[in-house]
């Protein structure tokens, strides 16, 4: 269970990262146990810190003497280490609290297993550390690095850098290391996550924000615990100059079968979680391979622009794949102006490529230098983003020892060059073992072995995006103090009238004939029928549309009534379709997050064309705006084929104010209005729906 945390209670983690004294409880000889693994690596900071290790038999462990309890140790420790099994976690945890221990990391596994019960035990562990003023990391984790600090208590050795890692995966943090080592980086810091039963992944960014050695924050994360509260550490992460990546599970549709509107069967694991990287500024990527990337594009080019990228390359089939791969990443490669192109042809020979890709046509072999001054080339054209270099540089040292004395100069040129420029380069070579190569990830330049992979990479870069317009996105709202009581159709419909959407004139009545007396008060028709008290009324053949005058209402309402028997009926004015856009706005309650808005094309082709965008609610009318502008639809509300546009200032505000209802009443777990009928005089609600929280 995590603690929720809000944005005002930053934890001092001093003792976890940078601790006096520590102490392994659990040490042991067996290669086969955590005991062992961190006690061999505890004791490498010996001559930096005091280190003790506990052990309930006495003997030595590695040589070095050993304590029975926390007890018989000669000083308070700050920071203390428990491997040992589940039965005897807790009394190991007050063991160490009164040891002096400011910070605790909970190796001790088997609390899971336990389901609600191991739930509850960890709450009220957590509980007790915090009233004795501590942290507990963990439990089930696999402990804590600080490279900056010298804090080896981690059960493998990182290598160490400027990347601060947070992890509820041990694998996946020893392949991110694989990866990161490969491309010249490390780690600064390293904490696992466990249980998250007291430190949670915000309090470990808010950490991570404020270290000095820390440049990049790295997380992969399964369980957000309070999702606020991680948003908003991550967003003041990168308004710091940190960016935060994000490499986690989701895009299932279980968490969401019990939807019972079209947003919630409309909303995955994955889409709040997008939602929720927007609002904060997250990089979010799919593998730790992408993860290590884009972290040595951002060490490397920061937030350097990408859109116009140079594709230069010694092969035409490669220069072809290039440009390709780089447009589906949605980057453009432009074609040369004249005088970039008279530049490269008066410096490669004439059979060169120089409109973009820049094909040297085998100059590699003859002018292995080719590359440095083509790259300065395209490094100096204002007109140029990024390059994207392509295919066998790397590979010529096969070919003598003249030519590879050349070639690794040439690499450490291009190096040059790219740290003087400061754009983003990423190369990609068949040959990614030579020692050009590495001369170019020494200096910090992506390499990659396979194109798909650089253009991705420099994707990555371009796609980056910083919190939305208006307030910080998700800032929670204080709940309206009337509770909301669900009946039905009705109900929505004036509850979002209220918060400021217009609806068509209505009137709710229980019997046909005051169905057809409601059409007279009413006036003109054509007149729409609703049966209320039914979730889907469509489906079950509860409304009526069209219908020309009071006599046609009250047969359609007996006809529900004999079919449906309903509690009543709204009788609704029929609004003009011809010359507006249908929209569906929705906000579904996630357990994590809170309630997250989404808006897509509405109607019946809600369900079918699935063009939906999502932020976390509530909103600010120009969130709201750059929402809509997101969908895939999104020309239809500018006009086209001579059908207006729509007022997109009212759309943006009546999207606002229904995420922003939702957001008020936390006993709402869905609400939705669909279709919110977006025209060049306004807007209008047609339909609303409210699913109450269990």
């Amino acid at each position: 269970m995590t603690v929720l945390t809000t944005e005002a209670q930053a934890r001092d983690l001093t003792a976890l990262f940078a601790p006096r004294a520590v102490a392994v409880v659990g040490a042991s000889n067996d290669q086969a146990k955590y005991g062992n693994w961190l006690s061999v690596q505890a004791l490498r900071m010996q001559g930096r810190r005091a280190v003790y290790l506990v052990s309930r038999r006495g003997e030595p462990v590695l040589g070095e003497p050993t304590y029975r309890t926390l007890a018989e140790l000669p000083e308070p420790v700050d920071l203390v280490v428990i491997a040992v099994p589940a039965a005897g976690f807790e009394q190991a945890v007050e063991d160490a609290l009164a040891a002096g221990a400011r910070a605790i990391v909970g190796i001790t596994a088997g609390f899971g297993e336990l389901g609600a019960e191991g739930r509850a035990r960890e709450a009220a562990l957590a509980e007790r550390v915090r009233a004795a003023g501590a942290v507990l990391l963990g439990p089930n984790c696999l402990g804590v690095l600080d490279s900056t600090t010298g804090l080896y208590l981690a059960s493998n050795p990182l290598p160490a850098g400027t990347v601060g890692l947070i992890s509820q995966s041990g694998n996946v943090a020893l392949e991110l290391s694989r990866f990161l080592t490969d491309r010249g980086l490390g780690f600064s810091r390293f904490a696992s996550l466990g249980n998250q039963a007291d430190l949670g992944a915000a309090d470990l960014i808010r950490s991570y924000t404020g270290d000095p050695g820390t440049e990049l924050i790295a997380l992969y994360c399964e369980d957000f615990g309070d999702g606020r509260a991680f948003v908003a550490a991550a967003a003041d992460a990168v308004a710091a100059g940190k960016p935060v990546v994000l490499l986690t599970v989701g895009g299932s549709a279980a968490s969401v079968r019990g939807a019972k509107s079209h947003t919630g069967a409309l909303t995955t694991d994955s889409s709040v979680i997008d939602a929720a990287c927007r609002a904060a500024g997250i990089d979010r990527v799919t593998s730790p391979r992408q993860m290590a990337d884009l972290l040595t594009a951002l060490h490397r080019f920061g937030h350097a622009r990408v859109d116009r990228v140079a594709v230069l390359s010694d092969g035409g089939g490669h220069a072809a794949v290039a440009c390709d791969l780089t447009e589906a990443q949605g980057l453009s490669v432009p074609e040369f102006g004249p005088e970039l192109a008279a530049a490269l042809r008066a410096s490669l020979p004439p059979s060169a490529g120089v409109g973009n890709p820049v094909d040297i046509a085998g100059a590699g072999e003859q002018d292995i230098a080719s590359f440095a001054r083509t790259l300065r080339l395209l490094l100096a054209a204002p007109d140029t983003d990024a390059v994207l270099l392509t295919g066998y540089f790397g590979g010529y040292a096969q070919y003598g020892e003249r030519l590879a004395g050349a070639e690794l100069a040439t690499a450490r040129e291009m190096g040059e060059l790219v740290r003087d420029h400061g754009k983003p380069v990423a190369v990609h070579t068949m040959c990614p073992d030579g020692a050009a190569v590495e001369e170019l990830r020494r200096q910090g330049v992506p390499v990659f072995a396979a194109v798909e992979d650089a253009a991705q990479c420099l994707g990555m870069l371009a796609r980056r995006t910083g919190p939305g317009p208006g307030e910080r996105p998700g800032r929670p709202v204080a709940p309206d103090s009337r509770p909301v009581t669900d009946d039905g159709y009705w109900t929505a419909r004036e509850l979002v009238r209220a918060a400021g959407v217009a609806f068509p004139a209505a009137r709710q009545v229980t019997t046909p004939d005051d169905a057809a007396e409601a059409a007279r008060e009413i006036g003109g028709g054509p007149y729409v029928v609703k049966a209320l008290g039914l979730l889907h009324k469509s489906d079950a053949g509860g409304v009526a549309l069209g219908l020309a005058d009071p006599g046609a209402v009250r047969a359609a309402a007996q006809d529900m009534a004999d079919r449906l028997a309903p509690p009543g009926f709204c009788v609704e004015a029929m609004a003009d379709l011809s010359r507006g856009v249908e929209i569906i706005v929705g906000v579904r309650r996630d357990a994590r997050f809170g309630p997250v808005a989404m808006v897509g094309l509405g109607g019946i082709t809600t369900e079918v064309l699935r063009d939906v965008t999502f932020a976390l609610a509530p909103l600010v009318p120009a969130q709201a705006k750059e929402l809509l502008q997101r969908l895939g639809a999104a020309r239809l509300l500018h006009g086209v084929r001579g059908r207006p546009a729509v007022d997109l200032d009212a759309l943006a505000e009546a999207v606002a104010a229904i995420a922003t209802l939702a957001a008020e009443h936390p006993e709402i777990a869905e609400l939705e209005v669909n279709p919110l009928l977006a025209t060049p005089d306004g807007c209008l609600g047609l339909d609303a729906r409210i699913v109450l929280a269990d």
